[in-house]
């Protein structure tokens, strides 16, 4: 991966707006991710446009479906050649399998565990345990035996998930800076604790590409890594 562990996320439909926060924090990301509103609003010819800027391209689409279904998607996908791309590890074994056999060489698929804007009382109303530690290391053992890259976790579980998978690839979005906004994040970790705790990648969106100044913004940020 780039020398930043930092993905700006990128979410907005407007691909000017994409393209001109990608320009200004190219010096201190490591790459963008572009996920579901801003694929639906510019597809497959936006993302091509962002990666035309020369960063590695994180495709968070969380895909979720019969692993038929997924597979079929993420060929489709194929031509796009993005660094990285995620499924829901609650798809399942074959789902997971499948996705990775479909994947393009190089690219690394990453299944998320859970979301980072549910907590406990959220695993109960779903009828799942309400330990989110026991269910990221559930879900972090099936993705590992399932043979993909890794998996997105929050900051508070990815130490519990590297223990499970020494040598995955972790995914960590909900960073903030200690004196940032959580938004609607509720699992949320600084980006030095995160990347001190096992992440591979941190996934920073709104206190960059919402900052006054992105590019001061993203360049204090990795002052902290």
């Amino acid at each position: 991966m780039s020398r930043s562990p930092i993905y700006v996320a990128i979410d907005t439909p407007d691909l000017d707006r994409a393209k001109a926060l990608a320009q200004a924090v190219r010096g201190h990301v490591g790459g963008l991710k572009l996920g579901l509103e801003f694929f639906m609003a510019n597809g497959r010819a936006g993302v091509r446009t962002m990666a035309d800027l020369g960063l590695p391209i994180f495709l968070d689409l969380k895909f979720h479906d019969i692993p038929n279904t997924v597979a079929k998607a993420i060929q489709a996908l194929g031509p796009l050649d993005p660094a990285i791309l995620t499924v829901h590890a609650a798809g399942g074994r074959a789902m997971l399998e499948d996705a990775k056999a479909a994947a393009p060489v190089g690219t690394k698929v990453v299944a998320v565990t859970m979301l980072t804007s549910l907590d406990s009382h959220d695993l109960s109303s779903i009828g799942l345990t309400p330990d989110p530690h026991e269910q990221v290391v559930r879900l972090t053992e099936l993705a590992k035996s399932a043979g993909i890259d890794g998996v997105v976790c929050s900051g508070a579980e990815v130490a519990a998930a590297k223990k499970a998978w020494p040598q995955g690839f972790f995914v960590v979005p909900g960073v903030r800076p200690a004196d940032g906004v959580a938004g609607d994040q509720k699992r949320v970790v600084t980006p030095r604790a995160a990347l001190d705790a096992g992440a591979s990648v941190l996934v920073i969106g709104r206190p960059i590409t919402q900052a006054a100044d992105p590019d001061q913004a993203a360049r204090a940020i990795e002052a902290t890594l």
